[in-house]
């Protein structure tokens, strides 16, 4: 993407190194005092409420970044460890930079949704992390169920199919933040990889085309 080449030369040097380990770690903070101290309303007070931003609560904006992801020890842990594990290996694989734009830009996008809807959440932003590493590394394998091997890129399939019919239903039902939160992670992953997507389809065209003139060429040489 051309803007982000820009952004990078320009702006390339700024940015938070591990941005996901602090993520994580913030869902696992939050989590623990959830956990053990359930009489606090902790997440009341994180959560992403347009009322309460716009009666002085600005810290909001940015908390409901650390609602935790699993509200079940087990699948929490299993959470972190996966997310931990998606967020590195793109840090890796985009850099620093790039992943902060990524990151940062469903984020943006989301704050504004909610504050257009009234509701926000991160959770569709995160199984947009998953989307882009399956781009990335579609033929990465992951243990389903801790024992049936499974590549990324169909798991990926599942995931659009499933972020597609919570999008009919939060339609069907007006659960307009939930509806706007998935767009924006598509967006978001249209805006990164749209572009080698559209390249992928034109050269794949070009190349049908090459070849049925090869085929009419070698059989009229046949003839």
């Amino acid at each position: 993407m051309k803007l982000l080449d820009k952004l990078q030369r320009k702006f390339g040097n700024i940015y938070i190194p591990n941005l996901i380990m602090y993520i994580v770690v913030g869902n696992i903070i939050v989590f623990v005092f959830s956990y053990l101290f359930p009489n606090l309303p902790i997440i009341n007070y994180l959560s992403f409420n347009r009322s309460a931003i716009f009666s002085g609560q600005i810290w909001r904006i940015v908390s409901f970044i650390f609602e935790p992801y699993n509200y079940s020890p087990i699948f929490m842990i299993i959470s972190c460890y996966f997310y931990w594990m998606i967020g590195t290996q793109l840090e890796r694989a985009w850099g620093g930079f790039n992943f902060n734009v990524f990151y940062f830009t469903g984020v943006i996008g989301t704050i504004i949704g909610g504050l257009i809807t009234g509701y926000a959440t991160c959770y569709y932003l995160n199984l947009s992390l998953f989307l882009a590493f399956a781009i990335i590394f579609p033929n990465m394998q992951f243990l389903l169920f801790f024992f049936i091997p499974i590549k990324a890129k169909y798991l990926a399939y599942v995931d659009v199919a499933l972020l597609l019919w919570e999008l009919i239903q939060a339609v069907v039902y007006s659960q307009w933040g939930s509806a706007v939160s998935i767009i924006v992670a598509f967006i978001n992953i249209a805006i990164f990889f749209g572009g080698d997507f559209t390249r992928k389809i034109i050269d794949r065209f070009r190349y049908r085309k090459v070849r049925r003139n090869f085929k009419s060429g070698t059989k009229r040489w046949g003839n």
